[in-house]
């Protein structure tokens, strides 16, 4: 029950964040909206060390439980955003994913795993880490170009309206997501590289053909990707925003291909 909480406080502030938009941003404050979102990350913290707690591990080990952490994880991004002028208002398309997430959570179970883990310690939890923060970075980055694009639209239409005012400028949410991307892209790689360390120290190989091992890869060449989209001239802003929803469209996608065709238990995710 303690982990459906912070579902439900998060599912309270996107009704709000949704209400400041029908009534109009322009005039409203989102004072409210904001706070609410802050209780749900503190709840979660407070569910997630309760379970550290009470099972004597972090949270990050097995599909329920490291999917709960990864929207904890989601919801921080997403606080560190409130305090700036406008740009919290992107949490009218971050909080679904960070709901989606913890749904999932709720429906897999957060409970410990029944695993026997060889990769432990300080290194395993900087490596979990470090992944769960390089694919925050790629949710915000699709949360700011899924905005970027409507924002744009509306302006390519004319159609300055609440939606107009609401979600924040061009260059805001272009900065957003430049800043998602390099974030993610930098945090990805420090986890690759801290998992195939300990896996070329103790098992002599990459392990590259196992299927966590080449979504983590697939992931790194899209966020590579979006960085290409967003280099050299031309409407780069546009392109990285496209290729921001499309690359977050493929990362999932491929992700619940291989857990729905190949099963498995996964240390994580």
């Amino acid at each position: 029950m303690i982990h459906l909480v912070p579902l439900l406080i998060y599912a309270v502030a996107l009704l709000l964040w949704i209400r400041l938009l029908l009534k109009g941003a322009e005039v409203q404050d989102p004072a409210v909206p904001a706070g609410i979102t802050g209780l749900g990350v503190v709840l979660h913290a407070v569910a997630l060390g309760s379970f550290w707690t009470q099972f004597g591990e972090l949270p990050l080990v097995g599909p329920g439980a490291a999917l709960s952490s990864l929207a904890f994880v989601g919801g921080l991004a997403l606080v560190a955003t409130l305090p700036l002028r406008d740009v919290g208002r992107v949490a009218i398309a971050l909080l679904p994913v960070i709901m989606v997430m913890q749904g999932v959570a709720l429906i897999l179970g957060v409970r410990p795993s029944d695993q026997a883990l060889d990769f432990q310690g300080a290194g395993f939890v900087l490596h979990v880490s470090f992944a769960f923060l390089g694919y925050q970075g790629l949710a915000l980055a699709f949360a700011a170009g899924l905005l970027y694009l409507i924002q744009h639209h509306e302006l390519k239409e004319k159609r300055l309206g609440r939606f107009f005012h609401f979600i924040p400028p061009l260059a805001t949410l272009d900065t957003l997501g430049r800043v998602g991307v390099w974030g993610g892209f930098g945090a990805l790689t420090v986890a690759l590289l801290l998992g195939w360390a300990w896996t070329v120290e103790h098992r002599g190989s990459l392990e590259v053909y196992d299927p966590k091992v080449m979504w983590a890869v697939l992931s790194w060449f899209v966020f590579l990707g979006i960085l290409a989209a967003r280099g050299g001239g031309g409407r780069n802003d546009y392109r990285g925003a496209v290729a921001a929803v499309v690359g977050f469209g493929i990362v999932i996608g491929t992700y619940l291909i291989i857990r729905i065709t190949l099963g498995g238990t996964g240390l994580f995710l």
